[in-house]
């Protein structure tokens, strides 16, 4: 159900299925990326950097909404194939010379092929047994990068990465990679919203119901699954690239089985099943994370007796019991509570 208010209906296939359906929708999304090309200009270079880590989150979020939230695919191996993305990025960029602008859409897909592969185990397992097979994943990437000779991915050490850049023009300030962050990311969710509302993603949610079913349709299942990974696994590789261009120094310590937990939290804290409920789940996480990480050297000074190691672990705490309340009290995420609203605003002003 769309935001229309009360009294509005299509006349037309096309409108009922517009993503965006009326001026004022339209005048809302340009006024919201008006105000996100003017923070980039009046944002402080912390809050840029704060905003840009949370896009690259979102897009990977997203990837990972799509395995999971509409084609249901256990996936706890996102940050490996976030990694993937990171060091094919890095590799080409410092061995070759690659500009980011093909960089990003190759390292998406090295992490897509990773992803294939495990993808392909999700024709015969699920449930718990695929969720294990998605560990494997996030324990193999470490695996091969720390046991290759140091001289073709860095080893423990890491690559550092170039800055990227478009011509003469170097994207090192905050405020270039924001810019850069911000125009991948609405790209990406962009052709996340076209995947879904069409055949791929009516396949999806129909593998995700019922396998069953979904086959006697004449859906390819084993297909539909692996291309799922697929997805998912390059929209990980493109986050995973912006965040090497963002740090410029990559190692294996920065896409753990933690992060990608992480990004599971994101996923069940906006909503399965709903591209936006990526999006503001990684704005909540990342965002809460954020806050808690400059709200922690605070802590510690007022807590010596307790120091850093135990208030940040009980900031994690804290966070993981976030998660746990949004299982039990809230299974469909804050997307519910916008579609409460949203239903509400639909039959203003008539009663409940």
């Amino acid at each position: 159900m769309s935001m229309d208010p009360a009294g509005r209906f299509s006349t037309s296939y096309p409108q009922d299925v517009a993503l965006i359906r009326t001026k004022r929708q339209w005048v809302s999304l340009g006024v919201i990326v008006v105000l996100l090309i003017a923070f980039a200009f009046i944002g402080s270079p912390r809050m840029l950097s704060v905003v840009t880590s949370i896009v690259t989150a979102a897009i990977i979020a997203v990837g990972l909404q799509i395995t999971t939230g509409y084609a249901g695919q256990v996936n706890l191996g996102q940050a490996a194939f976030a990694g993937v993305g990171a060091y094919c990025t890095a590799y080409l960029a410092q061995r070759w010379s690659v500009p980011f602008y093909v960089a990003l859409p190759l390292s998406g897909l090295a992490a897509a092929a990773f992803g294939w592969v495990f993808g392909m185990a999700a024709v015969r397992i699920r449930g718990f047994y695929l969720a294990l097979t998605t560990i494997a994943a996030q324990a193999l990437f470490p695996f091969l990068i720390l046991n290759l000779p140091s001289s073709w991915l860095g080893g423990s050490s890491g690559l550092t990465v170039p800055p990227a850049s478009l011509g003469s023009w170097r994207l090192t300030s905050e405020r270039d990679l924001f810019l850069m962050a911000l125009v991948v990311g609405m790209l990406m969710v962009a052709g996340a919203f076209g995947i879904v509302r069409g055949r791929y993603g009516r396949a999806f949610m129909a593998v995700r119901d019922d396998e069953l079913a979904a086959g006697m349709t004449g859906i390819a299942v084993a297909r539909t699954k692996a291309l799922a990974f697929f997805v998912g696994a390059f929209y990980a590789g493109v986050g995973g690239s912006l965040i090497a261009y963002q740090l410029r120094l990559i190692n294996t310590e920065g896409f753990t089985l933690f992060q990608s937990i992480w990004y599971i939290a994101m996923v069940i804290v906006g909503g399965m099943g709903s591209i936006v409920g990526g999006i503001v789940g990684a704005v909540t996480i990342r965002g809460a994370q954020e806050l808690l990480s400059t709200v922690g050297p605070t802590l510690a000074t007022l807590l010596p007796m307790l120091g850093n190691s135990v208030v940040f672990a009980a900031m994690n705490v804290f966070l993981g019991g976030v998660i746990v309340a949004f299982l039990i009290y809230e299974p469909d995420g804050l997307m519910r509570r916008w579609n409460i609203l949203k239903a509400q605003y639909r039959r203003w002003p008539f009663p409940r």
